[in-house]
């Protein structure tokens, strides 16, 4: 049965094939003589083609072929030249980027080194403005630096580079342009301990400026002070500046201590908060009044109204 298919289906193909040659047959015979003119034809117009040449003598032969070829040698040419300007625009990107690399690594040194000398242009005109101030005084002074703060977080305190070495001494005070710092409080050989004005444990006589009205300034913590003594009928208002009276016999007298930031009625006497005139927490260069204090409590008023 499989043989009896296979042999109809081969007969069936060759059937097709002979049909198909039958075709082609009488296609050219009945086209013979239009196909042999059309060679001829060609044949000729090849020929003339060799023979005929154009301006150049470049024969038309080659203009033809030129013409056929063209736009495929054109195809390639755009796109020999698009991976070019490719290969051309990637080494410049790896170019870009290296360069790149290179002025943001300038950039950060040029950053460090501005910040240098943004810090040293700073030291310089702290020091010039402590240079100055030293001059206008009548006592004679050590510069020092601050070194490290009281680890204690209930104390206000902070070391100074400063010590008995450098005629340091217990009970001087310590002061910047800007105002009063506190007092030596602790010497040793090379360094020396200084009470800052708001610790709780510190007092300062004082005077507001302009009034004329003296109270005693002591130290609350959180970076501000009280002025304490001073009576409810006392005119005091926001912004009035405090200064040292000299009554302590440890400040002299005039040192600018702080402005009053906030005043309310009390029962007898006001209570009146102060910000100090120099803000602890940029403490860095400093000076040590070199003189030797009377070791005398600060005065304080009576509290009987």
């Amino acid at each position: 049965m499989l043989d009896s298919h296979w042999t109809e289906s081969a007969d069936l193909s060759h059937c097709l094939d002979r049909r198909h040659r039958d075709r082609v047959h009488a296609f050219v015979a009945r086209r013979g003589a239009f196909l042999l003119l059309l060679a001829v034809l060609l044949a000729q117009l090849v020929l003339l083609s060799v023979q005929i040449t154009r301006g150049g003598n470049v024969r038309l032969v080659h203009i033809w072929v030129g013409a056929a070829f063209m736009p495929a040698e054109r195809a390639v040419h755009a796109v020999g030249q698009s991976v070019a300007g490719v290969g051309r625009t990637v080494a410049d990107l790896w170019t870009a980027r290296r360069e790149n690399q290179k002025l943001r690594a300038q950039l950060g040194a040029d950053e460090i080194r501005l910040q240098l000398l943004s810090e040293q242009v700073g030291e310089v005109n702290r020091l010039r403005s402590l240079l100055n101030f030293k001059e206008q005084l009548s006592y004679p002074t050590v510069a020092a630096q601050v070194i490290a703060w009281s680890p204690n977080p209930g104390s206000a305190a902070v070391s100074i580079n400063r010590g008995s070495d450098d005629g340091v001494d217990k009970g001087m005070p310590v002061i910047t342009p800007q105002g009063v710092v506190g007092e030596i409080i602790a010497t040793y050989r090379h360094t020396s301990q200084v009470l800052l004005l708001t610790d709780p444990l510190s007092g300062a006589g004082c005077v507001l400026q302009g009034s004329g009205v003296e109270g005693v300034l002591q130290g609350e913590g959180q970076g501000l002070c009280e002025l304490k003594y001073l009576m409810d009928d006392e005119q005091i208002h926001v912004g009035d500046t405090v200064l040292t009276s000299g009554l302590d016999q440890i400040y002299p007298k005039g040192l600018r201590l702080g402005t009053v930031i906030r005043a309310e009625d009390g029962n007898v006497y006001k209570r009146i908060w102060v910000r100090p005139a120099v803000d602890e927490n940029r403490l860095e260069d400093v000076l040590v009044l070199l003189k030797q204090p009377t070791k005398q409590p600060v005065p304080a008023p009576s509290l009987r109204p």
